[in-house]
């Protein structure tokens, strides 16, 4: 494991909390982070992770996703044993595909919690989203919703990790990996060409500072 980066703030850094902290725009509430399973691979990720986390609650943000797309399933597990032993500031949940299956004996509210982190590992939007429609017309074929009355609230209600992220922040490539297709349609996008073993502090308040400055039009 790497050695921790010292907590201290050099002068650019402080130039960086100085602008965040007198902006007059809204920082961040809900922060989410899409990462992928190569870049864990690196040494010190997780180190990296903590980090990121610590530095988002502390610059206001209330809430984090963690969005880990995969290309093999059968590494989920692991990577969840990883989470599970991550170096978190707030209580954190775990959700993977599994989490996304729509059947009587475990509805999508089952897998919800409120936990201030939030991880996905290997639940692509793509997925989730079909799970929602597989559980809408079951609904549907059972009597208990009509077509008509079918609106994007009952969606939103089935999906795993249902809040809306106000940025989005992804490492070292520009596209999102099958991230959240539904609750970021209105979220704020960051791309960075920093690779996420080099992300320091300075580039996570350079995304929030990014999104201080933007005018949101959530789609107008």
């Amino acid at each position: 494991m790497r050695e921790r980066r010292s907590p201290g703030v050099g002068p650019y850094d402080a130039s960086l909390v100085l602008r965040h902290r007198l902006h007059d725009g809204e920082p961040p509430g809900h922060v989410a982070l899409v990462i992928t399973e190569r870049d864990l691979l690196i040494d010190g990720a997780y180190d990296t992770l903590s980090d990121v986390l610590r530095w988002a609650f502390r610059y206001d943000a209330e809430r984090v996703t963690v969005s880990v797309s995969v290309l093999d399933e059968s590494v989920i597990d692991t990577l969840v044993g990883e989470f599970r032993s991550l170096d978190a500031p707030r209580r954190m949940a775990i959700r993977t595909p599994a989490d996304a299956r729509s059947d009587d004996d475990a509805p999508p509210e089952a897998a919800r919690t409120d936990a201030p982190i939030r991880v996905n590992v290997g639940l692509g939007g793509k997925a989730e989203f079909a799970a929602a429609v597989r559980d809408l017309a079951g609904d549907v074929a059972a009597g208990r919703l009509s077509p008509e009355a079918i609106d994007e609230e009952h969606v939103t209600d089935r999906l795993v990790f249902p809040e809306e992220p106000d940025l989005v922040i992804k490492t070292g490539a520009e596209r999102l990996s099958d991230f959240a297709i539904w609750q970021s349609v209105y979220s704020e996008l960051y791309f960075t060409d920093v690779n996420w073993r080099d992300f320091r502090r300075r580039d996570y308040l350079r995304a929030v500072l990014d999104f201080q400055d933007r005018n949101r039009r959530f789609g107008r």
